[in-house]
Parts: C-alpha cells; structure tokens; sequence
C-alpha cells in the first residue's frame, strides 16, 4: 500500500497544499515518514487524511472559475462503519462547495471495496450539487465497486460507468477531463 501515491504530475498546475481555499491549505508531508494506516498496512505520506479511517484523497485540482475538483481516492469506502460519504461530505466537499465548487471528478481506481448503510448523504450531496447545476462522477472503478455501488442503488447519484470507466484521465489536462465529463452528463441529460 505504500508505493501507491496519488498521482503527481499535475503538481506544476495545482497543489491543495498552496491553495487557500483548499481544505488542506498549509498541510505539511513527508516524503520518508509513513504515518497513515490503512488498517495495518502504512500508506504513501502525501495522501490526506480527511477523518475517515479507511479511506483517503488527494485534490489534484481544483478550478473554482469553472467550479470543479478533481480528487484521487485510496482506500475502502466504508459507511457501513465508519460512515465515510458523511466524514467525506462534511470535512472535503462542503468546504470546497462555499467556495463555488459543484462539479466533483472523483477518481475511484483505488478504492478496493465499498460497504453500504443508508443513502442519506449521498442524497444530500446530490441534491446541493444539483441545485447549482452541478453533478458528481467516479472514474475508472474497479467492477466489483460498481456493482456494489448498484446493489446498494446509490448509483444513482453518480455519473459514472460506461464511458467514464475507460477515460484515460492522466494524459488529458484536468480541463479537458472535465470537459468530456461535463460532455457525457449534458448528453444524458438531454437524451
């Protein structure tokens, strides 16, 4: 678990760290010191804690002119525990939203398992972002995920599957996945 790290190479463009309307403005990381768990197994130290035990993120962009963010998952989402869509509502989205954020790209490779409770804040959530013609996606979950997120009937509050779980999104500038994004919403909505 440790040599997964959030993805990188955009770090010329964004950092959550120097940004000051970013949840984690001022976050201080090592590069040597591993201090996250992940369970019992140590992550890479540049993931953020949000609060949740089982699972973390990285903002790898955010445009509050366009008013969307691109975050990295790692971990299990677990509400049936820890409830981790509440903790992730609450102490990542919430603050990004009163700060024009409504469109959120949530990048799902990592995220190794999902168990559910109850929809309430995925339905709250659903419903802040659309009331400001905003929408929340997963990219590129693995497919027991999926048909977790399905099963659960949460699917529904997500743009996600298809399409958006082969978007190659680390050769495209986070603008353009955006883009393509908010393409393949317009179109569902529309047809």
């Amino acid at each position: 678990m440790h040599t997964i790290e959030p993805y990188y190479k955009r770090r010329g463009l964004y950092v959550a760290s120097e940004d000051p309307l970013s949840p984690f403005f001022e976050r201080e990381y090592s590069e040597f010191e591993f201090t996250e768990k992940l369970y019992n197994h140590f992550i890479h130290p540049q993931w953020d804690n949000f609060g949740s035990q089982t699972l973390f993120s990285k903002i790898l962009f955010a445009d509050y002119a366009e008013g969307f963010a691109i975050i990295e998952l790692l971990g299990e989402w677990n509400d049936l525990l820890y409830n981790d869509i509440m903790t992730f509502k609450r102490e990542l989205a919430e603050p990004l939203m009163t700060q024009g954020i409504s469109k959120f790209v949530l990048i799902g490779e990592n995220i190794l398992n999902f168990h559910h409770s109850d929809d309430c804040y995925y339905d709250e959530w659903f419903e802040e972002v659309n009331d400001q013609d905003g929408w929340i996606s997963l990219l590129n979950l693995r497919t027991h995920v999926i048909e977790d997120f399905s099963r659960a009937g949460i699917d529904r509050f997500f743009v996600l599957g298809g399409k958006l779980n082969q978007l190659n999104w680390r050769t495209l500038h986070p603008v353009q996945v955006f883009q393509q994004i908010d393409q393949l919403v317009m179109r569902r909505i529309s047809g």
